[in-house]
């Protein structure tokens, strides 16, 4: 048990000959032991040391091993307690296992049966101190503060997440890929009293028809071909916390009418069962196109946007927001240096003003993957513009193109005062005036012959 040598287990019986065994030969498995001749004694202890394990007998003078489990219980529930029980006494320990004993072992016993459980008992705790660790962790990614936004837009957006987070009620999130539906999502389970319980996020558009129905609800060893065991769908999976379906618009008539009477019965069937299995959800769905017209041209149930459309929270796209391009580059810049290339520093201001010109087609996703990118290229202490993708850089001079040109410019107009000014950009370097153009060194001599062009 070397690695939980610092865990701290108390030995609670009246029989000092057990005590001091038991002490012995814990202590050779490396762990910390204190020992108590009584429940009046271990109970101060308790007040006094953080255990982990608690190994007490049933049957001691003035205070019981269950009385003692009780108290520990009602203190410090943390505590793992395991008893120690004569073999006629058996009915005491299933009864303590009902008010929440880790286990219980018989008397007599071999001593690697108590460091069997006890090691076992730790494990467990350990491994529930590292879920709590890492719910907490993600409690802490989805907080308010942590949605990048300052922009007046994303603020009435975070005021809308933060009033409605506590309630039961459905939400529809629209927005377009990329917008970030499953971050506001997340956002409102993880800040709502359903936070403790499973978050289930399910791409509509991702999973075959007929295999939605499966996933979602579950199926009966037998019901269908490869159905091989019974299985919980994610409904079930999702019991107690939330359920988030992404691009809800693009279930089938067919399901839609499944969809809407979990909303109303709040129960499901599986696949092939005939047992309706009640669930306590709170749902979350999100589109990226709009329902209400869907419902206009007969392509979603009416009934069913009626029970979605409770709470609506519009995302706005990036360009729409364009202030917190740069607080999200900045965001994605530390998130992506952390622990890999961490000599790059900052964006540089031509970078940042070509991210702040560009329209952002793919929303934040693509400022994402944009940064992740120029860190993985860079070189420098900064981001530069020869880390950004050409399809940006050219977006920005095409921009500054139209503002100087006339409006009934031509294309071919267009393109020969671009090529001009990465040409003068680049001090009529060929190669490098290829590279930002995305194009071959033969096709720019082509458009330089046909432009009549000498550089």
């Amino acid at each position: 048990m070397s690695n939980n040598a610092d865990a701290q287990i108390l030995v609670v019986d009246d029989e000092e000959r057990m005590r001091n065994l038991l002490k012995k030969v814990l202590t050779k498995q490396g762990l910390s032991v204190q020992t108590s001749p009584n429940g009046i004694d271990a109970l101060m202890k308790v007040e006094e040391t953080p255990f982990d394990v608690i190994l007490a007998d049933i049957r001691m003078p003035e205070m019981n091993g269950i009385e003692v489990l009780k108290a520990v219980k009602e203190t410090r529930p943390e505590i793992y307690v395991i008893l120690m029980t004569a073999f006629g006494s058996i009915d005491s320990a299933v009864e303590a296992m009902k008010k929440g004993a880790y286990d219980y072992i018989t008397k007599p016993f071999k001593m690697d049966e108590i460091t069997i459980v006890i090691k076992k008992a730790l494990e467990e705790k350990g491994l529930r101190k590292e879920v709590a660790s890492l719910r907490n962790e993600v409690r802490s990614k989805y907080r308010f503060d942590n949605i990048i936004g300052k922009s007046k837009v994303m603020q009435d957006v975070f005021d809308l997440i933060r009033r409605v987070s506590n309630s039961k009620s459905t939400v529809l999130i629209y927005g377009k890929s990329g917008t970030g539906k499953e971050l506001v999502a997340k956002a409102l389970h993880y800040n709502s009293p359903r936070k403790d319980n499973p978050f289930v996020a399910v791409n509509c558009s991702a999973i075959p028809e007929t295999l939605l129905e499966s996933e979602l609800f579950g199926h009966v060893r037998g019901s269908f071909t490869g159905a091989i065991a019974t299985r919980k769908g994610l409904f079930e999976e999702a019991n107690g916390g939330t359920i988030f379906l992404d691009e809800i618009g693009n279930v089938s008539p067919a399901m839609q009418i499944k969809l809407l009477r979990v909303l109303q019965e709040r129960e499901i069937r599986r696949v092939g069962g005939a047992e309706n299995i009640k669930v306590d959800i709170r749902l979350i769905a999100a589109s990226n196109q709009n329902l209400e017209e869907a419902v206009s041209r007969g392509e979603f149930r009416d009934d069913l946007y009626y029970r979605l459309n409770v709470i609506t929270i519009n995302l706005p796209e990036l360009k729409d927001r364009q202030d917190d391009v740069p607080l999200l580059a900045n965001y994605f810049l530390k998130k992506y240096t952390k622990g890999e290339n961490e000599k790059i520093k900052s964006i540089s201001k031509e970078s940042m003003n070509l991210l702040l010109n560009y329209n952002w087609p793919g929303n934040v996703r693509e400022l994402e993957n944009v940064i992740e990118r120029a860190i993985a290229l860079g070189r420098y202490e900064e981001i530069l513009p020869e880390d950004i993708p050409i399809n940006i850089i050219n977006s920005r001079m095409m921009s500054a193109l139209k503002e100087t040109l006339p409006e009934n410019a031509t294309i071919e107009e267009l393109e020969r005062d671009y090529i001009a000014k990465i040409l003068k950009k680049t001090k009529g370097h060929k190669i490098n005036t290829a590279r930002i153009l995305g194009i071959d060194r033969r096709t720019l001599y082509r458009k330089l012959k046909k432009y009549s062009m000498e550089y």
